[in-house]
């Protein structure tokens, strides 16, 4: 099942590709495909385009408050990943 629509601070998981395995935040959509950031190997000012069928949501949460800074994005998607990504 594809998702189409991706809201901003969205968590997911990379199921494909270099970051395979990676926590990342939908932080914004480009043609239908979501922008993520994981605040260190992609910084909030450099997202990375990512196809939709290489993602799965993780946790029902959002992170939108997170999203003012790279160290405090990376802090929290540290913390969804130490305790099982909900």
């Amino acid at each position: 099942m594809q998702k189409t629509g991706w809201e901003r601070g969205t968590i997911v998981q990379s199921l494909a590709g270099r970051d395979k395995g990676y926590y990342l935040c939908v932080v914004g959509e480009e043609g239908g495909m979501p922008l993520v950031c994981d605040g260190k190997e992609r910084p909030l000012a450099r997202p990375k385009k990512k196809n939709p069928k290489h993602l799965a949501p993780v946790a029902c949460e959002t992170f939108t408050w997170q999203l003012r800074g790279n160290n405090a994005l990376r802090r929290a998607l540290n913390q969804l990943a130490a305790r099982g990504a909900a």
